[in-house]
């Protein structure tokens, strides 16, 4: 995995994010919230049809990957390659991806099974 640090400058505005690996990239978490996700070195950030309008207002590229020999389109957009020198702007788009990403069924359905069954704290040491 590359630097896990490599966006804490862009994300600064926004809140702190951890790096996980996700797949053969990494995704982007806002605590337990995936917002985003890395592959190739390019940023994708979670949209909604409301959200995506400002990503196609400005070209950005969705995430697409090969599956069954068709090519599957997602709701993950490229970010603005100027958003990487605006952190403050970056932060407002970051934060319509936490919103999508939060409301998300699979995030709502995540969220209540670990409400549910909460795990038994350990500690180590």
């Amino acid at each position: 995995m590359a630097d896990p640090h490599r966006f804490d400058d862009l994300f600064r505005e926004f809140g702190p994010v951890v790096l996980r690996r996700f797949f053969g990239g990494e995704g982007v978490f806002a605590g337990e919230t995936m917002i985003g996700m890395v592959f190739d070195d390019v940023l994708y950030l979670k949209t909604d049809e409301e959200t995506r309008k400002p990503f196609l207002a400005e070209k950005c590229k969705p995430f697409t990957f090969e599956k069954g020999g068709e090519t599957v389109v997602t709701g993950w957009f490229a970010v603005p390659e100027r958003l990487y020198d605006d952190p403050e702007e970056f932060a407002a788009w970051a934060r319509a991806a936490l919103k999508v990403a939060a409301s998300s069924p699979t995030t709502r359905k995540k969220a209540k099974r670990g409400a549910r069954s909460p795990h038994p704290s350990t500690s180590s040491g």
